[in-house]
C-alpha cells in the first residue's frame, strides 16, 4: 500500500503541475502531491532500516535429542565447527532413536548455539525471534515489502547429558578408527582381563570366603571400570 501511494503521489504531482491550468491551484495540489511522496518515501526507508510498524516476537520450541552414535553404550553429540577459528560450531544429532537422517543447527549468523550439561535427557530449546507486524493497518500499508516472520535471531541451548560425548566431527572419526584397530582391540582385552583379576584377588584376599556370585560381582564392576577409564583415555587422546 505504501509503494502505491508513492506511485500515485508521483503520478498525481505531475498531472497537477502539467495539466492544471490554474496555477495557484495547480502549484497547492502539486506541493500536497509532493509532500505525500516524500511521506511515503520516508516511512518506507524507516520500516526498511528500523521496521517502523513492526515489533519483535519471540517462540520457545524444545525437543528431545538423540545420539549420533549406533552404540547405546556410547551416547554422543557431534559438531562440526565453522571456519578456521573454530567460534561457531553446527551440532548433529538425531531426532528419533532410528532417524534415517541426521539433524543439525542451522549455520548461519543469526543462529547461536551453547552447551550446558545436565543429569536430565538430552534436549534442545530454541528461542526465536521473528519481526511481525503491529497491527493490521501495519500489514496493510507495509506488508508488500515481506518482512512479516523475518529472522532476527535463533538460540538454540542444548541440554546435553553428562554421560554424552561432545565430539568434533574429525574427533569422532578418530575415535571410531581406534576402536576398531585390532592391535588396540587385543591390547585393551588383555589390560581389562589383568585388571578384573586384579580386583577380583584384591577383595578375596579380605574376604577368603567370597562366594562365586559376589566374585562375579565384583568381576563385572570391574570391567565397567575399566572400560570407562579406557574411554576416557581415547577421548582424552584426541582431544588433545
Amino acid at each position: 500500500m505504501i509503494l502505491l501511494t508513492l506511485a500515485i503521489s508521483v503520478v498525481l504531482s505531475f498531472i497537477f503541475f502539467v495539466y492544471i491550468e490554474n496555477k495557484p491551484l495547480s502549484n497547492i495540489l502539486t506541493v500536497i502531491a509532493i509532500l505525500g511522496a516524500v511521506a511515503s518515501t520516508f516511512f518506507i526507508v524507516r520500516n526498511d532500516r528500523d521496521h517502523f510498524g513492526m515489533e519483535k516476537a519471540t517462540t520457545t520450541t524444545s525437543q528431545q535429542l538423540y545420539s549420533v552414535g549406533k552404540s547405546k553404550q556410547m551416547q554422543m553429540l557431534l559438531y562440526q565447527p565453522i571456519g578456521t577459528a573454530n567460534k561457531k560450531q553446527v551440532y548433529i544429532y538425531q531426532t528419533s532413536a532410528n532417524a534415517k537422517k541426521k539433524s543439525h543447527t542451522q549455520a548461519k549468523d543469526t543462529t547461536h548455539n551453547k552447551v550446558i550439561r545436565t543429569n536430565a535427557t538430552t534436549h534442545m530449546v530454541t528461542k526465536t525471534t521473528r519481526w511481525q507486524y503491529k497491527n493490521n493497518a501495519s500489514k496493510l500499508w507495509f506488508g508488500i515489502a515481506d518482512e512479516g516472520h523475518k529472522l532476527v535471531k535463533r538460540q538454540n541451548t542444548l541440554y546435553v547429558n553428562k554421560n554424552w560425548l561432545v565430539l568434533s566431527t574429525t574427533q569422532a572419526k578418530a575415535l571410531q578408527k581406534k576402536m576398531a584397530n585390532k592391535t588396540y582391540q587385543a591390547q585393551l582385552k588383555a589390560q581389562g582381563k589383568a585388571f578384573v583379576t586384579k580386583q577380583v584377588m584384591a577383595a578375596m584376599k579380605k574376604n577368603p570366603t567370597m562366594s562365586k556370585v559376589a566374585q562375579a560381582k565384583i568381576a563385572k564392576q570391574a570391567q565397567a571400570e575399566f572400560q570407562a577409564q579406557a574411554l576416557k583415555k581415547v577421548i582424552d587422546d584426541i582431544q588433545k
